[in-house]
């Protein structure tokens, strides 16, 4: 007579060893966060113990470029710096920066012949230009406001993919709408010529006037459509303000007045549906003159800042701009932070060189 097995045993050793694996894995997990918290405060204290250990060349060197720095300010001839705000009516924003980029690249060469010839000023005044620069003028609203609007072009599963700060740092800066131009000078000259050519190159480049002819035929069509339609309203509205009349008139018992419909649907006209579209249709039109002027010119000049330059000593430093005394300071710190762990990094790598 047979007996059934008993499955028990051997479930509840499958399960054992099932928890024990699952231990084991909690265990080596936490020991390898444990590990690298571990060797990041190892990594912190060696960063101590280093910075204590050559204090004393990094504030020698800090200080000897603070020295150089306030030597140059007294020294060196003063920069004077002169900018204008301009708005892209058109996406120009790559050719606005390849300009930029040209026109810096012939001072590099020291081309000032053809820089001259290039913006209509003399080679004597193209001798003291420094350089060329542009950078785009935009808030943080109104970032938020283009990722509003490129948000709202895209479908829902596309635009959940999407975040800010993405947006934000794959945007190109030539994109926006706003720019601003600086020129940077040895003499405190007036550049307001310089940047009228730099705004008349542009304009007077053939894709973009071409599209220009375009759009102002399209929205001169759209014009005078509009402006006919409102004579043709102005006539069927005069035309149904004489049926009333008539009506009125034939009507004497009616009291005098002035209505809109009549009281059944055989009688009634439309003024006030043609007086709304007149609304409309003059909305539009008011809409179309504003994007005539707005597209008169390619890139408009907003505003002319200190055209006569005013004095700009600063320097960039890691995307920050800081004055000679403090730039000169921070560049010896950083450069001999660099040379000191670069040396400290090839005393590690001696200690582990394999013996021959």
């Amino acid at each position: 007579m047979s007996t059934a097995s008993n499955p028990q045993p051997s479930e509840e050793v499958d399960l054992g060893q099932l928890f024990k694996m699952i231990g084991n894995g909690f265990r080596r997990l936490f020991q390898f966060i444990g590990s690298i918290f571990k060797q990041l405060f190892l990594a912190f204290v060696w960063f101590v113990f280093f910075l204590k250990k050559r204090a004393i060349i990094l504030l020698i060197a800090a200080a000897v470029g603070l020295a150089l720095g306030l030597v140059l300010n007294k020294t060196s001839p003063p920069i004077y710096k002169s900018s204008i705000s301009v708005k892209q009516n058109y996406p120009t924003g790559e050719n606005l920066y390849g300009s930029i980029e040209y026109y810096n690249g012939l001072l590099k060469d020291r081309d000032y012949e053809v820089l001259a010839r290039v913006l209509g000023i003399g080679e004597d005044v193209s001798n003291e230009i420094v350089g060329f620069s542009i950078e785009p003028i935009i808030t943080d609203n109104e970032r938020v406001v283009m990722f509003d609007q490129y948000i709202t072009e895209l479908d829902s599963l596309a635009a959940s993919k999407v975040e800010y700060e993405t947006f934000i740092d794959n945007i190109e800066d030539y994109k926006h709408r706003n720019q601003q131009i600086s020129i940077k000078s040895m003499t405190r000259a007036n550049f307001k010529s310089v940047f009228a050519k730099i705004v008349d190159n542009i304009n007077s480049n053939s894709f973009f006037k071409n599209e220009q002819a375009k759009d102002i035929f399209e929205l001169e069509q759209s014009k005078a459509s509009i402006e006919q339609a409102l004579v043709q309203s102005d006539s069927l509205q005069r035309t149904y303000k004489r049926v009333l009349e008539q009506q009125m008139d034939a009507n004497s018992g009616a009291e005098i007045g002035i209505t809109f419909e009549g009281d059944n649907d055989i009688d009634k006209t439309r003024e006030y549906d043609l007086y709304l579209n007149d609304i409309e249709l003059r909305r539009e039109l008011v809409e179309i003159n504003r994007r005539l002027n707005d597209i008169e010119n390619i890139v408009d000049a907003i505003s002319s800042k200190q055209e006569s330059g005013f004095v700009d000593n600063t320097k960039e430093l890691l995307g920050m701009k800081l004055s000679s005394r403090n730039y000169y300071p921070a560049l010896f710190f950083i450069l001999a932070f660099i040379v000191l762990l670069g040396m400290e990094f090839f005393k590690f790598i001696e200690k582990y060189k394999p013996e021959q």
